[in-house]
């Protein structure tokens, strides 16, 4: 895993529930952090050592003039900082505080999207292309949503689904747009129902596993009143040149 993300020049309180912590992120290895009011109150800037935990997730740790010694998880995706601290005097804390942001990153540090689209799609073909039902145990949350009316809830059926289908069952996967943690995915799937169906798929994201989907199917037209197909095998490569 990379440090790529973590949030160089971000500024940021940090509200615990005996008081709150500004905090500033000059680099990877500096740090400035301000306690306004309370027993902890002062301001240093310390020498850190970052350690990327996957997912927006990062560890922290540093030590104090005082001799104190600090571990954070600073856990950018859901806002959260899980604090750990050995005292001077021994005394060990464990406390967890809210993310608020005042300035943020000098870089966008947020990889999330190409993350979960790269996901998903191994997810859509490992499923719909290979009909690999071992896959949902690994690609799947445990308590994952389905909002298909027609498939039942839950990890258990989607195996199952997936172990039923047929050879004639393929998927090709088009465009993807991805933000925070959604993702949707235009594709074609044959072998499905009678005739090909064109389908956007839109998952959410969570702890690196797909937690939820939601999909829209049309019969795929034969011609379109427009001149242009619902689905073109190539727009995923069109797209990826587009971009870069």
């Amino acid at each position: 895993m990379s440090v790529a993300g973590f949030p160089v020049g971000q500024e940021m309180n940090v509200t615990y529930p005996d008081f709150k912590v500004s905090l500033k992120l000059h680099s990877l290895t500096q740090m400035s952090f301000d306690i306004a009011e309370g027993p902890f109150a002062h301001k240093e800037t310390v020498s850190i050592q970052v350690r990327p935990l996957g997912n927006g997730i990062f560890l922290v740790s540093w030590a104090e003039e005082s001799g104190a010694t600090v571990t954070n998880v600073q856990d950018f995706d859901r806002g959260v900082v899980h604090s750990f601290v050995t005292l001077p005097d021994g005394n060990f804390l464990r406390m967890e505080g809210s993310i608020e942001v005042t300035r943020p990153a000098d870089l966008p540090g947020d990889d999330r999207p190409e993350r979960n689209k790269a996901l998903v799609l191994e997810a859509m073909t490992a499923l719909f292309q290979q009909r690999d039902a071992s896959a949902v145990a690994r690609l799947y949350a445990p308590d994952y949503v389905q909002h298909n009316p027609s498939i039942p809830q839950g990890r258990a059926a989607l195996e199952k689904l997936v172990s039923e289908l047929t050879e004639e069952v393929f998927y090709e996967p088009g465009m993807m747009i991805a933000e925070g943690n959604y993702v949707a995915i235009h594709g074609r799937i044959r072998g499905w129902a009678p005739s090909p169906q064109v389908v956007v798929d839109i998952f959410r994201v969570e702890n690196n596993r797909l937690a939820e989907h939601w999909d829209v199917l049309q019969d795929e037209a034969k011609a379109a009143a427009g001149g242009r197909t619902m689905f073109e095998p190539d727009e995923r490569t069109r797209q990826l040149s587009a971009i870069s």
